[in-house]
């Protein structure tokens, strides 16, 4: 039975992130207008989080990027602004604010929550280089900053967005350099992992540490933060080193939200397994897009959490559900491409792309950095938050 005989249908779309904007958008367009597309987000805003980097230095400002979720409705979608505190795959149901919604299909774009507090005194100790608030209060203490010392730490080895605490580091290094006062204050990158987007391979890997480390800024891999000394604004780290700050911009430990792992969605590695080309997962009728989600890859890690992921995977599993509902346009499948834009700090940029479902290994390639990627960058914030909202 389909949409086309007669039949109402409700599709449940769990966040508002950049997958479930781009999902509710393409099957509003290819639905018939009796079907029901409902989205759910705690948040009344649409966050574009890769430009939180160019606020954490000045060059945006919160309004310039970001919408309220609530534009959307002008589209036919209907717009829940509530958390969403328990869902049933079995049944395709969501509780949220309260109230219960039934879907035909549900797909869960939740993206990962930010667990700062899973590092003792992280939170206390610095600025969440991923959240609004965060990032604005870089900006602050980029812009006062006369002498000392700032780090950028990634606090776990994998998270969302590979390039952007390199990217973080450059942006500050550029913001210090612009204010004259560069020679006065190390800038320093503590990682977790073993080197910068190790997923892309060790040729883009060394040409992101080789950028880094071009720019004056000390690079330390394999450093696994375990505690922060808020008093003595100290890291403490697995190795026995440690390391003090007078600013530390991080990058906190993620996971999928509990709801997910309640529903019992998640697997061994702590996020939802999907198939690899539609998106779904073990339930019929359920899919999941996005950050919440792990795919490995031949190399045995899994496909970096990131926008342009949860993006290509949302039209893929937009199209087939309106394929399958309404007989519309042709089934597809998520082929593994991406690219990311690299930001150097000066006017400069560059880029990433490549297949990271290439065997035996991922095939990606670094493009070196020039005002053209960095103007792409630009162009590719204003239309795309012009064309989904």
């Amino acid at each position: 039975m389909t949409s086309m005989a007669g039949t109402v249908r409700t599709a449940l779309i769990l966040g508002g992130g950049v997958g479930g904007v781009v999902a509710a958008n393409r099957l509003r367009k290819l639905l018939p207008r009796t079907d029901r597309v409902v989205l759910f987000d705690r948040e009344a805003y649409h966050l574009f989080q890769p430009s939180l980097l160019w606020l954490a230095v000045g060059w945006r400002e919160a309004d310039g990027i970001r919408r309220r979720l609530d534009r959307l409705r002008r589209k036919g979608i209907e717009v829940v602004t509530a958390e969403v505190t328990r869902i049933d795959p079995s049944t395709r149901t969501v509780t949220a604010g309260g109230t219960a919604f039934t879907g035909d299909a549900m797909i869960v774009a939740l993206g990962a929550d930010l667990d700062p507090d899973a590092i003792p005194g992280l939170s206390a100790s610095g600025h969440n280089l991923y959240t609004l608030d965060g990032a604005s209060a870089i900006r602050s203490a980029v812009e006062s900053i006369t002498s000392g010392r700032i780090v950028v730490l990634t606090a776990a080895p994998a998270y969302k967005c590979p390039a952007a605490p390199y990217e973080g580091a450059l942006l500050i290094d550029g913001a210090l350099r612009r204010r004259g006062v560069r020679d006065a204050v190390q800038v320093e990158l503590y990682a977790a992992e073993p080197g910068p987007m190790g997923v892309a391979g060790p040729d883009v890997s060394a040409a992101v540490r080789g950028l880094v480390e071009s720019k004056g800024i000390a690079y330390h891999p394999e450093h696994q933060v375990t505690s922060v000394d808020s008093a003595a604004r100290r890291l403490n780290f697995a190795n026995g080193a440690t390391a003090t700050f007078d600013i530390l911009a991080y990058v906190p430990p993620h996971r999928a939200p509990s709801v997910v792992r309640n529903a019992g969605l998640t697997n061994e590695t702590g996020w939802i397994s999907v198939d690899r080309a539609t998106m779904a997962t073990g339930v019929p009728g359920v899919f999941a897009i996005g950050d919440v989600t792990t795919i490995p890859l031949s190399i045995g890690k899994p496909l970096p959490k990131a926008g342009v992921f949860a993006h290509a995977q949302a039209e893929v599993v937009a199209a087939n559900i309106g394929h399958e509902w309404s007989a519309k346009g042709k089934r597809r499948a998520f082929d593994g491409h991406g690219q990311c834009f690299v930001e150097t700090g000066d006017g400069r940029a560059g880029i990433g792309a490549g297949n990271f479902y290439g065997e035996p290994k991922p095939q990606v390639t670094l493009r070196s950095p020039s005002r053209i990627w960095h103007w792409a960058k630009v162009l590719f914030e204003k239309r795309w938050l012009a064309k989904w909202f």
